[in-house]
């Protein structure tokens, strides 16, 4: 990097240092990491049945109050995405609530939240759960852009069971995408495809080194695919990214390689993001590297992870900061991978 170039870095490092001291302002739903205590019961094959959008279930779920009583909430759910809601016990969930109903609970402003269930009731469900939701808390840590999410403790009832048998599962809750876009004055952009090269530089280069760190390559910025795009202006676009079980930090058992990108095991790393300004490359580099210490403090307070899992998880991240401190590993990995 010549000299200009290490000048205009070193600028930008600060200002967008700055950037991420941005917090968003938490609804009471997300402003606690305490697990929030959930009752519910439902078919899960009639869930998983209904492949209509627009097709919601009645039910209800409880909830644990502030006083240890238990609450009630009428809700409308679906199951949502397709790999998980067919090779999985539990598929994901969109839950609607009604406006009038959730006042006074901590559900109070929710229209539509995501439910996120382990793939199975299997001894090691809960931490994957627990890895997934550790990429969540990490993406807050490097961009200000992000989906609010809180960790759930889960009595379920599956009403295809005859014996009627309660399952203990843990799982978390996303905000909604409608909601994060409103904190900061956008809206979600779904009008038609957006190339990438139109996202503010910054903001898709954060993403685009997060999903490289975490060991994703199931997302695409020109499809949208597990992610959406928020619009702040006509001139700013923003990824926001979300569903990161397939990835190599998380690797579950059912984690597959898609036959579009030239990797082998879920665990192998690739830069899939597009080429940008070398000096915002290098400025958000330095970004990741000062946050690794926060970053794998997180990984040891993560609750619900196995310590043979913690200790995974950490030796994952550590391949990724080597790479992104040493020059020629970061010019061969990243620099020379992006897409142009």
């Amino acid at each position: 990097m010549n000299v200009q170039n290490r000048f205009f870095a070193l600028f930008l490092i600060g200002f967008f240092l700055s950037l991420n001291s941005f917090s968003q302002t938490y609804p009471e739903l997300f402003s606690t990491e305490e697990p929030l205590e959930l009752q519910m019961r439902f078919s899960s094959k009639q869930v998983k049945s209904e492949t209509n959008d627009s097709t919601f279930i009645d039910t209800f779920l409880m909830y644990k109050n502030n006083e240890g009583g238990w609450d009630s909430l009428d809700i409308d759910l679906r199951a949502r995405g397709n790999f998980r809601r067919d090779n999985c016990s539990y598929p994901p969930i969109r839950i609607k609530i009604k406006k009038k109903k959730s006042k006074e609970t901590p559900f109070e402003g929710q229209k539509s939240l995501k439910l996120v269930m382990p793939c199975n009731d299997s001894k090691n469900a809960p931490s994957y759960i627990a890895k997934e939701y550790l990429a969540y808390k990490m993406y807050e840590k490097v961009t200000p852009y992000f989906f609010p999410t809180r960790l759930v403790k889960i009595s379920f009832i599956d009403e295809d069971d005859k014996k009627g048998e309660v399952s203990e599962l843990i799982g978390f809750l996303i905000e909604d995408d409608d909601l994060v876009a409103e904190k900061f004055g956008g809206e979600i952009f779904d009008e038609k495809k957006l190339g990438p090269t139109f996202l503010v530089d910054s903001a898709t280069v954060r993403h685009d080194l997060f999903q490289y760190m975490i060991g994703n390559t199931d997302w695409s910025s020109m499809f949208y695919h597990n992610q959406k795009i928020m619009k702040l202006s006509d001139t700013e676009f923003i990824p926001l990214a979300y569903d990161f079980d397939m990835t190599g930090l998380v690797s579950p058992p059912y984690a597959q390689v898609s036959n579009l990108v030239d990797i082998e095991k879920i665990t192998d790393r690739l830069y899939r993001g597009f080429c940008r300004d070398e000096g915002i490359m290098q400025a958000v580099r330095q970004e990741f590297l000062a946050k690794e210490p926060e970053l794998m403090a997180l990984v040891d307070n993560q609750l619900f992870m196995e310590e043979r899992d913690v200790k995974l998880a950490k030796s994952y991240l550590k391949e990724f900061f080597s790479t992104m401190s040493n020059d020629k590993q970061f010019e061969s990995q990243i620099m020379m991978k992006c897409r142009r």
